[in-house]
């Protein structure tokens, strides 16, 4: 098998630029919204504004179950008093093609992001072929001319395969070439696997995430970007993970960054 996944499931096209732009009021004990929304696309003005303002490129690792929107409810829990921008680039694609993607291409040097997550780098899931990580580094040097903080964000692992340090280490490579943070992304969902045996973050395919997958996803992208503990966050209201889901959750991820630093390979950078 050449690289991770059936075609037509990684190339879904998400359609548009998903945004979410809100003002936050300061703390409180719950936050609103943490399900998945529809929303229109930004203006330029409007994720320019921002105070917080993040990238997410990637395949529908990136895009299921509102992983986007779930960040955007973390950050503005997670940063009272500022603004938080979460936009996702229009297509679903793997890097090397977000590379010399014209949309991707248009978003990423359009506006000056805080940050830039990378998902969707190729693998081979045999372990005996070798994909090209040019074109990831080109995407880290490139978001770093807009002075953002690159995160590279490796797959978690299919469900019932030990890929979780090949998955990861991969993305060490390229960041010991281009300097990012990486985020412990398979290491939180082996703990959480590990710990939860019950909760189901897995999809039908053993690929995807769930919801609870996804808002797990969401809670490790969190603390990549911000450094704050995830279990420090309130609980989010409205939202289709019961509160006490939350809590394991956050706990998962609090106890994985104490032995996997996201941080090793960006150290000079500052957080969100």
């Amino acid at each position: 098998m050449a690289h991770r996944s059936i075609p037509w499931i990684r190339r879904l096209t998400v359609g548009m630029v998903c945004a979410i732009v809100l003002a936050c009021g300061g703390a409180g004990p719950t936050v609103s919204p943490a399900t998945p929304t529809t929303t229109a696309a930004p203006t330029n003005s409007t994720v320019a504004s921002a105070d917080i303002r993040v990238l997410m490129m990637g395949n529908s690792h990136t895009a299921v179950h509102g992983l986007p929107q779930r960040l955007h409810a973390m950050l503005v829990a997670g940063r009272p008093g500022k603004t938080v921008a979460v936009s996702v680039a229009p297509d679903s694609l793997f890097l090397d093609e977000h590379r010399y993607n014209t949309s991707t291409l248009q978003l990423l040097e359009g506006q000056t992001w805080s940050a830039v997550i990378l998902q969707a780098q190729k693998y081979s899931t045999s372990g005996l072929h070798t994909y090209s990580t040019t074109e990831a580094q080109a995407l880290v040097r490139m978001a770093r001319t807009s002075k953002a903080l690159p995160v590279m964000f490796p797959e978690w692992p299919r469900r019932g395969v030990a890929e979780t340090d090949r998955i990861y280490n991969l993305h060490v490579s390229i960041a010991q070439k281009e300097p990012a943070c990486v985020a412990p992304m398979g290491q939180a969902w082996d703990l959480a696997t590990q710990r939860h045996p019950g909760l189901a973050l897995y999809a039908a395919d053993s690929n995807h995430a769930t919801a609870a997958g996804a808002h797990l996803a969401a809670l490790v992208m969190f603390a990549s970007l911000t450094g704050v503990p995830p279990n420090s966050l309130p609980t989010l209201a409205p939202s289709d993970i019961p509160p006490d889901v939350q809590a394991q959750l956050q706990q998962v991820v609090a106890d994985t960054l104490q032995t996997v630093d996201p941080h090793k390979h960006c150290p000079a950078d500052t957080l969100l």
